[in-house]
């Protein structure tokens, strides 16, 4: 028997989820389960910060892409390529490439349970702000430094007729 890999399919953007349910559904009713494994869209955790709220949400990692286990052959490649939504294999020509084991292993490894979420945040650095809560609340100040990964931003403030630089959450500023 041949060997199982993944490979990369092409979509529709905005159809990656409907292509997944579409070829599971597929493999099931035209008992393909010895030759189509499993269907992945690639998805992380991300953390929005608009308007002082953290709010976590799944983002695709790859847009427009689903990504496929299984044994290539001539009706595996067609139950694949001929599911509605899919725009065909990602390869040379006609031929579908797998994906390596480094690949796999770097994309699969994103899933980790450990992997901090990507932080999305709506602030700039120079933006004027005004901190809303903490022990610097009703000062207004403008953003130097942005550290998503903590959360945080250094904020430059007037205290006592010198500036000063602080460091506060997102979710203790607001846009003026």
């Amino acid at each position: 028997m041949a060997e199982k890999h993944w490979y990369v399919v092409h979509t529709y953007s905005g159809y990656e989820n409907k292509v997944k349910t579409n070829l599971e559904k597929r493999v099931e009713s035209m008992e393909m389960q010895e030759k189509i494994f499993r269907v992945l869209v690639p998805m992380e955790d991300e953390i929005e910060i608009k308007d002082g709220k953290q709010k976590k949400v799944k983002r695709k990692v790859f847009p427009g892409y689903v990504l496929v286990e299984m044994v290539m052959s001539d009706d595996s490649w067609y139950v694949v390529r001929n599911t509605p939504g899919v725009t065909g294999f990602v390869g040379s020509g006609n031929k579908p490439i797998p994906l390596t084991p480094e690949e796999v292993e770097a994309i699969l490894g994103r899933h980790g349970e450990d992997k901090p979420a990507h932080v999305v945040v709506d602030f700039e650095v120079d933006q004027p702000v005004r901190v809303i809560a903490g022990p610097f609340k009703d000062h207004t100040g403008v953003i130097k430094e942005i550290f998503p990964e903590k959360g945080k931003a250094r904020v430059q403030v007037t205290m006592f007729g010198r500036e000063t630089p602080v460091e506060v959450d997102f979710s203790q500023i607001e846009e003026i």
